[in-house]
């Protein structure tokens, strides 16, 4: 069975000047935060950014592909460490998403390096959220064991 997740966004006013807040509706993990232009072109003031949202989808999603593939080959993980840095930037004259790098470091007891190498790039490739941005955004992961 499909699971559907879903999120509502309020925008008001124009583009530069104008604000909203974006909330998850099917979990109510978060609620109302507060979202704007400058948030993602320029200091996030605090507020959250839908390239934000990305990146935490983006590195939670990747950590459980990535475990999920560890403990298939029988070295689960004790612990990863995952940071998503997703660019925003103007291509071709308008606004894309360019790229989410991923990091892991990552706490393996009984793994070869290559082998572990090998694991986060297959994860970097079969993640779901990676399906989503392939062949749209450029995908990198540095890995590392702790």
């Amino acid at each position: 069975m499909a699971a559907i997740r879903t999120a509502h966004a309020t925008w008001s006013g124009d583009l530069l000047k104008g604000s909203g807040v974006v909330s998850a509706t099917s979990s109510d993990a978060f609620s109302q935060l507060p979202v704007s232009w400058a948030a993602r072109t320029e200091t996030s003031g605090g507020k959250t950014s839908p390239e934000e949202l990305v990146a935490s989808a983006h590195a939670a999603c990747y950590s459980m592909a990535l475990s999920a593939g560890l403990g298939r080959a029988g070295t689960p993980p004790t612990k990863l460490e995952v940071d998503a840095t997703v660019t925003f930037d103007q291509v071709d004259g308008g606004w894309k998403v360019a790229s989410s790098a991923l990091k892991v470091v990552a706490q393996i007891d009984g793994i070869e390096e290559a082998a572990f190498v090998a694991a986060a790039e297959a994860a970097k490739d079969g993640c779901p959220i990676s399906q989503a941005l392939k062949g749209n955004v450029e995908l990198s992961v540095e890995a590392s064991l702790a």
